[in-house]
């Protein structure tokens, strides 16, 4: 029983450049998958009709995703899971984490724009974690590059070996349909929006004159020539490469039109790695092992507003997870019981008996959970490499109604919990800052607070360029830094000191000053090294990012 789970299971990220049909093609996939039976389409970045994985009432206004959903289906026998990650550079933070919690990634591609900023940055997540990849190139039904162009700039732009397994047939109003030489067929399309088209025509056979019939004959003599190139200078798919992360294989498709995403699903349960082994800060823990065991990766309150819920969302790393059963709290070193905990179908919730590796789980929470918490059936272990990053842009918070400040401060505390935003306390005058990745989180944080915890507030701009956590062995150099530099430093949400540097300038002085202090860009230090940015990679990037 637990192997038949383990081995079909497929849990997976969504992840894109905004505007690359990410969210368009989550809904597909589901339409595909019979979770869903019609799809509510985004078009020109704004929703006619919500789509089913965007549930936050600023999501639906403003028709972008900002915050992680997750939804769960059955297909041909696998469980699939699907976590859809927010596509605006904003909210980076949060697809970063996301993808700790994930085995694998499908990544979207605009056809006519490429590789942009936000697809190279969550290339280099994947690659830091050696996440395999599978692209997506959408929008096929709109004038776009030459496909082997596209082709060149991945392999270029990304690093990664790319290997067609579906082939597009025209593009823009020329395009009929793709061929899949996985299953070696030609599978045209018409097009339709909303439900699954049954008009699928197979042909197995490239050198088959039928096809001549269905594209054409102009239109048959450019795939055969194309299949032939991509025979010739593209490495052979092999599954054990594409699981290394080595290897990206490449389907093409529209995803608003159904074109080349029944492919893309059929081929990615077949290909796509079940639960992999995670290391924690003290050994590997494999998904077949008794115990169960999981971490928390994402927090998310009010997810009902009318119930003020707050729920955390557990990704199960191994056992099986059972309602009602006591699980150990690694960090609180106490014991948490789960009476309702709950699956996910975007914002639809269930409440479930028993979970299994890859599963997301949700549990109702009162308080007790942050980012990266470790839940065991009493090993005393914690999962690594989901580190909060420093912010760019940093605000001091004002509270625009006297009457509300306790509402304020519960709001504040609880986002920063959720990770839509980092929050540092100075002491002197118990002065709150958050720090963003990007202007619009402080939008979402002033709308979430009014809305959900009638709170009012206004964020004033400080002079301050970026945050460093900070350590030193030499307890003499750290008093003696906190005397001299008290007026620039906070505490985050885990009291852990802050330097709070207003540009490059203070921080190599601190570094002149105090040789024995290092100071870190992300708060996981400790466990994650290789999360961790150096200086002076961060110098370079900024010193190129400010000519």
């Amino acid at each position: 029983m637990k192997h038949t789970e383990l081995t079909r299971r497929r849990t997976f990220g969504i992840i894109s450049h905004p505007d690359a049909g990410k969210t368009t093609l989550t809904e597909k996939l589901l339409l595909f998958g019979g979770a869903i039976h019609i799809a509510g389409a985004v078009k020109s970045n704004k929703i006619r009709k919500s789509a089913t994985s965007d549930f936050m009432e600023i999501e639906k206004q403003r028709g972008i995703s900002v915050a992680t959903s997750v939804m769960g289906f059955e297909y041909n026998g696998y469980k699939v899971n699907i976590l859809d990650t927010p596509g605006h550079k904003d909210f980076a933070e949060d697809t970063y984490r996301t993808l700790t919690a994930v085995d694998s990634v499908i990544l979207v591609i605009d056809c006519a724009k490429g590789v942009e900023e936000q697809t190279r940055k969550l290339m280099d997540v994947c690659r830091m974690r050696s996440t395999p990849v599978i692209v997506f190139i959408n929008k096929l039904d709109r004038e776009g590059r030459d496909p082997f162009d596209l082709l060149d700039e991945l392999e270029r732009e990304l690093g990664i070996h790319a290997r067609p397994l579906t082939w597009p047939i025209g593009i823009g109003t020329r395009f009929q349909g793709v061929y899949n030489l996985f299953d070696k067929q030609l599978e045209l399309f018409s097009p339709n929006k909303t439900t699954i088209s049954d008009d699928i025509i197979a042909l197995n056979d490239l050198a088959s004159p039928l096809i001549d019939e269905h594209i054409g004959a102009d239109s048959a003599a450019k795939l055969r020539e194309d299949i032939g190139i991509i025979e010739g200078v593209y490495e052979s798919f092999d599954e054990e490469h594409y699981r290394d992360a080595y290897l990206a294989p490449v389907f093409f498709g529209s995803a608003i039109n159904n074109f080349g995403v029944k492919e893309l699903l059929d081929t990615f349960v077949t290909i796509a790695p079940s639960p992999q082994s995670r290391e924690t800060n003290i050994r590997k823990v494999d998904p077949t092992e008794d115990a169960f065991s999981g971490f928390i990766f994402k927090i998310h309150a009010n997810l009902d507003p009318n119930h003020r819920d707050r729920i955390a969302f557990c990704r199960v790393c191994s056992g099986k997870f059972e309602r009602n059963k006591f699980y150990y709290h690694t960090r609180l070193d106490k014991e948490l019981r789960f009476t309702s905990p709950t699956s996910f179908m975007a914002n639809e919730k269930s409440i479930i008996e028993e979970a299994w590796p890859g599963d997301v789980v949700g549990l109702y929470d009162t308080g007790n959970f942050k980012i990266g918490d470790t839940l065991t059936e009493g090993e005393q272990f914690s999962y690594k490499g989901i580190p909060r990053f420093s912010p760019e842009i940093f605000r001091q918070v004002f509270n625009r109604n006297p009457f509300k400040a306790k509402q304020l401060d519960r709001g504040i505390r609880q986002l920063s919990d959720e990770g839509v935003a980092q929050l540092f306390l100075r002491q002197q005058g118990n002065i709150k800052i958050v720090g963003t990745v990007g202007e619009m989180q402080f939008e979402v944080i002033k709308f979430r607070l009014l809305h959900e915890y009638g709170a009012e507030c206004d964020f004033q701009p400080l002079n301050v360029y970026k945050a460093f956590w900070f350590t030193s062995e030499d307890d003499e150099q750290l008093k003696r830094f906190h005397s001299l530099q008290y007026h620039h430093i906070a505490f985050d949400k885990d009291d852990h000191p802050v330097f709070l540097a207003e540009g490059t300038w203070s921080l190599k002085s601190a570094q002149d000053m105090f040789p024995e202090i290092e100071f870190h860009l992300t708060s996981e230090f400790k466990t994650d090294a290789d999360a961790v940015l150096s200086i002076g990679q961060w110098e370079k990037s900024s010193n190129m990012r400010h000519r």
